[in-house]
Formats: structure tokens, sequence, C-alpha cells
């Protein structure tokens, strides 16, 4: 397979490889969205914003997995000269950036683990089939993936939110190919990473969003308790995507953790 596409930007020597959501692609992190990729450069970093696979710029996968997706951002990052990085996941890219540390723990340096899960339980359980049907009615209806951003995006975002942050979302969400999300979603359901909670041995930022329903602020508290080296932080205002919501508040708490724990090296 080819390496994953990716938004880069820096020349530093450690880099921070930075993972999307179901709904999303590289673009969330960059001048269009969160500005974290910027952000990360000017502090000295390596920012890698990777289109996971069949999303964006990337070649799809046959059969898309979560561990197959950790694993495909392993083979960008070593393609690219990195032995190692600093992983930060949302949603998503949460669920793969556990993955990969328990895969291939020689490749992570630390994680940011952002409103996401360390399970989302049994693929043939009534609130995850319900899940599934949910997000995937308007596709099964013919309907496109601008339907679903319409109908999902404002159960995604906290009360209040700016209308051109949700816009901003759905252009994301409706971006995704058909194909690409079907497989993601059913790749979601059967995740549990919880019996991996307690293999986790480097540094780890539970981030949450106040208003966060779909991984509400109390998931990620428990997941930072069952984590060794873990702290939790919440991000007022913002809902499950925390990062576009309020991405000062954001950036601001994923720099204060990795100056804590993996300050750039001069």
């Amino acid at each position: 397979m080819k390496p994953l596409a990716v938004l880069a930007q820096g020349e530093g020597p450690q880099a921070v490889v930075l993972l999307h959501g179901v709904g999303g692609s590289s673009q969330i992190w960059g001048p269009q969205g969160s500005g974290t990729v910027a952000a990360l450069a000017e502090a000295g970093y390596t920012a890698l914003a990777v289109d996971l696979p069949g999303y964006g710029g990337s070649e799809a996968h046959a059969v898309l997995t979560l561990a197959g997706m950790a694993g495909a951002v392993c083979d960008t990052l070593w393609a690219r000269g990195h032995q190692q990085a600093i992983w930060v996941g949302h949603s998503m890219g949460g669920m793969v950036a556990q993955e990969a540390c328990v895969r291939q723990p020689a490749a992570v340096r630390a994680m940011v683990l952002a409103c996401t899960s360390s399970a989302f339980g049994k693929p043939d359980g009534a609130w995850q089939q319900a899940f599934v049907r949910e997000r995937l009615a308007p596709l099964d209806q013919g309907l496109g993936m601008s339907e679903v951003a319409r109908r999902l995006v404002p159960g995604l975002v906290a009360p209040g939110t700016r209308e051109e942050v949700r816009l901003s979302a759905q252009r994301l969400m409706g971006a995704v190919p058909e194909a690409t999300y079907r497989q993601a979603v059913q790749a979601l359901v059967g995740f549990d990473g919880r019996a991996q909670l307690a293999q986790i041995a480097v540094p780890v930022l539970c981030l949450a969003g106040e208003q966060d329903t779909t991984s509400p602020p109390e998931v990620l508290k428990r997941m930072s308790q069952r984590i060794t080296h873990a702290s939790f932080h919440c991000i007022e205002g913002a809902g499950h995507i925390a990062n576009l919501e309020q991405p000062e508040a954001f950036n601001r708490a994923l720099m204060d953790f990795l100056l804590a724990h993996s300050p750039p090296r001069p």
C-alpha cells in the first residue's frame, strides 16, 4: 500500500501525528479547521495530519479496520523517517492511536486521546445496532453523505456553536466517500480496548468536550484513571468536535501536555 496522504508542516525532529474522526479528514487540523498543524509547527514540532485509508487523498483498504488504520499510519511515519511520534487522535482517531500503542508501542512516544472511548461494545448489541442504523439510514435511502452530515452534525456540536463551525463540520463529513464511511462505522462498532488500557505505558492526555454526548467527559475521565500515566482535561463549551468548536482551547491543552511531557528538541 502507498503511504497515507499527509498535511505536513514544520521541520522539528519530533513528530506529532494527527488523526481525524469517522466524519473528518486531515483538513480538520488545517487552516480551515483547528489550525493545529500550524500551531505545532510554530512550536518546533513536525506536524503530520494524515488522511486515514479511504479518506481525502489516501488509498482505500479492501477491508477497513482500526488495526489496519494503525498499521497504515505507522508505515507512513516510517516512510517519512520518523520511527516514533506523539499520536493525537480525535474520536475514531483516538481508537486508532490506542491500537497503535498496543500493537506497535515503539512507534508511540505519547498520546492525546480526544473525545473518544476505550470501547464501543459488541457489534450485535442493541445500542450499537441503533448507532449503525442512525448513521447509515440516509445512505440506505440513497440521500448521500451530505444528508448524513446535515442530520448528524447538529447533535455532535455543543448548543450555541457558531453557524460557520457547524457548516464547516458538515462540509468535512459530506466529503467522506460513502464506501469509506460505511466501513469506518462498522469498524468502530466492535472496538473494545478496555483490557488494553493497563498496558499503555506512555504519557496520555484524555481530553473531553464538556457537552459531548457521544463521548461524554465521564468516559474520558474513567479512561484516564485506568491508564498509568494519564491526565484528564475538559474543554468548556465544546461538544464532540472539540478541536473544531474550540480550537484555541484545544490547541492550548494539547501544547501544555506536549511541553510538559515531550518538549521539542532543539
